[in-house]
């Protein structure tokens, strides 16, 4: 009977010249690990490409939208919340976030006042070729969010946050310690009242960049701002930024009309250059009368454009 020819692989002996490779790296490989301060490491450079002008672009979008995010996020359950566009499938606001997104009440409600926090810091943080860095997530300002501070105080503690941080975005916890030492420290009152009248220091702020020297009527007193009535407009200002004048509640009361005057005539659209003169200049002067000459004009421009007064009691 026939033997079926075996499978075994016939081991091939090595030739001398494979034998002796096989030999070198063997001892080389032993020589690295008995003595692993003489082995050689190899390192391959890997060249790193420069992003084109597009990529450079593209880059800065994409960077925008992601930084965007929870407050586009904010934005859009503030509206759903305010115009309750949620009526017709969920019975609560709440109920709808947490079944429509996964949120619960807290994390909905502070993507909101995350928003509302972001939009303060974007009207109150000093521009003057400083670029502060804004946030890019609600947890950078969920504290600042809860303790319901003055809108120009929320941007102190994120401009000194920022400055702990070494000028980049800071941690939750770092505004966290910012806002706990604000809110240790002893408050100073707003000297300010309802109905005084100041003039604008605008020092460093660019919102009011043109108005130095403008009077105007405080209108509302926050903790740490005030509401400021000028002819042609109403601004929130820090308290650092009015300078009383200290006049006497009749002098007041006579600037309180010409003001309600002078706003009157700023809002007439169809209004001669010269008129704006007239405004800016009596928008600086910040006296409790107007000469003869000067209540002639202003009467001669309201009459001008139709425009009725009657003092007010």
């Amino acid at each position: 009977m026939n033997k079926p020819p075996s499978r075994r692989k016939k081991i091939t002996p090595a030739t001398s010249e494979e034998a002796k490779l096989a030999t070198d790296s063997t001892k080389e490989n032993n020589s690295g690990q008995d003595n692993p301060a003489s082995a050689t490491i190899t390192v391959t450079a890997v060249e790193v490409k420069e992003l084109t002008d597009q990529e450079q672009s593209l880059r800065l979008q994409l960077e925008r939208r992601v930084e965007r995010a929870f407050l586009e996020a904010g934005q859009a359950l503030m509206e759903l919340r305010d115009r309750r566009l949620y009526r017709s499938t969920h019975r609560t606001f709440e109920e709808y976030c947490r079944e429509r997104f996964g949120y619960s009440r807290d994390a909905a409600y502070l993507k909101i006042s995350a928003t509302a926090v972001y939009e303060n810091l974007q009207k109150f943080l000093p521009t003057n070729g400083q670029q502060i860095p804004m946030p890019t997530n609600e947890r950078q300002l969920r504290f600042l969010a809860k303790a319901e501070l003055e809108p120009a105080v929320q941007a102190d503690v994120w401009q000194q946050a920022v400055e702990q941080a070494g000028n980049k975005i800071p941690s939750g916890r770092i505004v966290k310690d910012v806002v706990d030492k604000i809110r240790e420290s002893p408050k100073v009152p707003n000297p300010y009242h309802i109905g005084e009248i100041c003039i604008l220091l605008p020092k460093e702020n660019l919102d009011l960049r043109g108005k130095t020297g403008y009077w105007g009527v405080v209108t509302h007193v926050g903790e740490y701002s005030c509401t400021f009535q000028t002819w042609d407009g109403d601004y929130t200002v820090k308290i650092e930024h009015l300078k009383s004048l200290e006049f006497l509640d009749e002098d007041c009361f006579f600037m309180q009309q010409l003001c309600v005057r002078l706003q009157q005539l700023h809002q007439v659209a169809s209004r001669d250059s010269s008129v704006d003169w007239l405004l800016q200049g009596l928008g600086k002067q910040a006296k409790p009368y107007l000469s003869s000459l000067q209540a002639k004009l202003l009467a001669t421009v309201e009459r001008e454009y139709k425009i009725e007064w009657r003092q007010q009691k």
